[in-house]
């Protein structure tokens, strides 16, 4: 079989995965491991200013019970490193002879044209004619207007002068008539500007009229062509059901797929099993190359399958398989009660635990407080830590008390100091991290570091402790975005290093080492000033 690769390292002893490995929430299987470095060790053949790219490996078992693997990569780019029998795409989207790239070249013509029209001399010169048309319009009237003033003024003069006159109808009448020319001729004046700026505008508007055809033409193709290029994209389960992407994404909020869906690792690697009749057992996703310039990919780090395009696929074609199921299920996680009265209490939150109820966790810190203050007239959490987080929060057992903490949060006069242990070594003692963060939308919930559109983000630190491979740092937060400590600490902008055991910025451990350790704060009702504290188990 083409793409089925064999161990080099002898695996005899390794045990076979009981079920097969949750794409979005896993530790990669002794088997991926060497699998990944088996792959790896091919890629340093390449040249060493690759582009980063995800990869992933499948271990799977064929109908003679043999072991083996298979390999692929993201993205539709045609493979550099031919060592690597990589596994084809799910629809070849790159053949020069295929539908989309014959559409594409199509709708490239018409963009081209688009450009042309767009940024044509003569585009410029109709703009210029009709503008130079307004403003001689314009002077012209204004002139008009100030020379019937001053004619009308010497009319109403000649008026008192004449009232004596003898022939006063006569002269009144012929004042009357010249006004009447001088309106006549005004009124022609402004109809031939008017006449002259129309048909200026006519012909700007017909030539931007071809360019909004133009743009119209390019919506209408570009939709049909993604069309049929998703439902040309097949997916097939291990029950033999096939579904297109249109089909799959048409059952969820999105409706349509989103560019790139069904190139990913993941998909491509289940469609090759399923298509040969190979029994999938494990499966994991590295990171190989530099990091995106907005996400945080470390090199030869494993990640979860992304959610926006491979969870609706993964969810059809993990049909039939025994997923394994996450180890938190079934543990008891309460919050701990560090302070309280009538108005506030004082909670440490332990790692694991929502802050509020999630749309798949119902338990949380809210929930629990809930049962603990039935009789609370505030909405009790006032802010949140990541369910990852452990450490002090404040709750609101009245309504003034929670808007009173509310503004204190919001005008930043509450203080709050994290510790976390980082997955390295940092040389600096202290610093200031401004990156602003958005959030992934092709990968809820992680963060995008955006300058464009993200919101500003501030965090200070200092360091408190090093061993020989860690760093032991102490994080002021002065804006409280959704992952910032572990964007800031992960990023290669901050102080890339992420911290330990974050499964969506690092490497997963058993659990994130990031603590809220202390905040200090007004009492909303005495107005004393109270700090907290709460160490940290690690």
């Amino acid at each position: 079989m083409q793409c089925l690769i064999e161990f080099k390292n002898n695996i005899d002893s390794v045990i076979l995965p009981e079920h097969f490995t949750n794409p979005f929430n896993y530790t990669p299987h002794p088997l991926c491991v060497l699998a990944a470095k088996q792959i790896q060790s091919d890629l340093l053949i390449q040249d060493s200013h690759i582009k980063g790219k995800m990869y992933g490996v499948l271990i799977i078992e064929d109908n003679d019970g043999k072991i083996g693997f298979l390999a692929a990569y993201s993205g539709n780019e045609q493979n550099s490193c031919t060592s690597i029998p990589f596994v084809p795409q799910v629809f070849e989207i790159t053949n020069p002879d295929g539908f989309f790239r014959k559409g594409e070249a199509e709708l490239n013509k018409i963009n081209h044209l688009i450009f042309e029209a767009e940024n044509s001399p003569l585009l410029q010169q109709l703009i210029c004619e009709l503008n130079t048309a307004k403003d001689k319009a314009d002077d012209a009237i204004k002139t008009s207007k100030i020379a019937l003033a001053t004619s009308k003024k010497k009319r109403q003069i000649k008026r008192i002068e004449i009232e004596k006159e003898a022939d006063q109808e006569e002269l009144l009448n012929q004042l009357i008539k010249e006004s009447q020319t001088e309106k006549s001729n005004f009124n022609k004046l402004k109809k031939e500007h008017k006449k002259n700026i129309e048909e200026k505008q006519y012909k700007l508007h017909a030539y931007v009229r071809k360019i909004s055809e133009l743009k119209s033409l390019r919506k209408t193709k570009s939709a049909q062509l993604q069309k049929r290029l998703f439902d040309s994209y097949l997916f097939l389960n291990r029950e033999g059901d096939v579904k297109s992407a249109s089909t799959i994404f048409s059952q969820t909020d999105a409706n349509v797929p989103p560019a790139g869906a069904g190139d990913c690792c993941a998909p491509k690697l289940l469609q090759y099993a399923f298509q040969h009749q190979l029994k999938p057992l494990a499966m994991a996703e590295f990171w190989w190359g530099p990091s995106p310039k907005k996400e945080i990919r470390k090199h030869a780090y494993f990640y979860p399958a992304c959610k926006s395009k491979c969870e609706p696929i993964l969810g059809h074609m993990l049909t039939g398989l025994n997923i394994e199921t996450s180890k938190q299920k079934g543990k008891t996680l309460s919050i701990e009660i560090l302070y309280e009265d009538d108005a506030i209490a004082i909670i440490n939150k332990p790692a694991g635990l929502l802050s509020i109820p999630g749309k798949e966790e119902a338990e949380s810190v809210f929930t629990q407080a809930k049962a603990l203050y039935p009789k609370a007239t505030g909405p009790l959490v006032v802010h949140r830590l990541d369910m990852a987080t452990s450490g002090i929060m404040i709750l609101a057992k009245t309504k003034a008390a929670h808007e009173n903490l509310q503004k204190q949060f919001l005008d930043k006069t509450i203080q709050k100091r994290y510790v976390a242990l980082l997955d390295g070594l940092i040389k600096e003692n202290s610093g200031t991290i401004e990156l602003p963060l958005r959030v992934d939308l092709n990968d809820r919930p992680r963060q995008l570091v955006c300058r464009e559109y993200g919101k500003p983000a501030l965090t200070k630190w200092e360091v408190i402790e090093r061993t020989k491979t860690q760093t032991l740092v102490h994080f002021y937060p002065i804006t409280g975005r959704t992952h910032q400590l572990r964007v800031h600490a992960a990023h290669p902008l901050g102080l890339n290093t992420p911290i330990v055991g974050d499964e969506l910025y690092g490497l997963k451990a058993e659990r994130l080492l990031l603590h809220a350790e202390e905040i200090s704060f007004i009492h909303p009702e005495t107005l004393a000033e109270m700090s907290f504290s709460c160490k940290s188990e690690f």
